[in-house]
C-alpha cells in the first residue's frame, strides 16, 4: 500500500479507527488497547509502567472526547502525519492531536501518537 499518494480524506478515513481506539484505550487506561496498532518501533518505547503513571497523573489523556475533527496531514518520509484537534471532557480548549501513520510488513501501524 502506497500511502503517501492517498488523498488528506483517504487517510482520514484510515486514521479515523486508529485514532478514536487510542481514545477509548487511554480513557479507560487499557495498555494492550492503547498499543495494539503499534508498530514495532513505537512498542518498545511504550512502557506500561511509565504509560501507567501518564494516565495516572494527566486528565488530559484520560478525559478524552469521542468527537474530533481531522484538519490536516504532513507527509514526510515514509511516514503520514495526521493532525486532530482534540477536544477534553475536564479541560475547557482544545488540543492538538498528532497520529503518524506509516506502513510496516504490509499493514497500515502507528509510528507516533501525541495530544498537546
Amino acid at each position: 500500500m502506497d500511502l503517501l499518494k492517498k488523498s488528506d480524506e483517504e487517510i482520514f478515513a484510515i486514521a479515523k479507527p486508529f485514532w478514536e481506539n487510542l481514545v477509548r484505550a487511554s480513557n479507560m487506561k487499557d495498555y494492550g488497547g492503547f498499543t495494539r496498532d503499534f508498530s514495532t518501533q513505537m512498542l518498545f518505547g511504550a512502557n506500561e509502567v511509565e504509560l501507567g503513571k501518564q494516565w495516572a497523573n494527566n486528565k488530559i489523556i484520560t478525559n478524552l472526547n469521542e468527537t474530533y475533527e481531522p484538519f490536516g496531514t504532513l507527509r514526510r518520509g515514509d511516514h503520514i502525519t495526521v493532525l486532530i484537534k482534540q477536544t477534553n471532557k475536564e479541560v475547557p480548549g482544545e488540543f492538538l492531536g498528532r497520529l503518524v501513520l506509516g506502513v510496516e510488513d504490509g499493514e497500515v501501524k502507528i509510528f507516533g501518537a501525541t495530544i498537546y
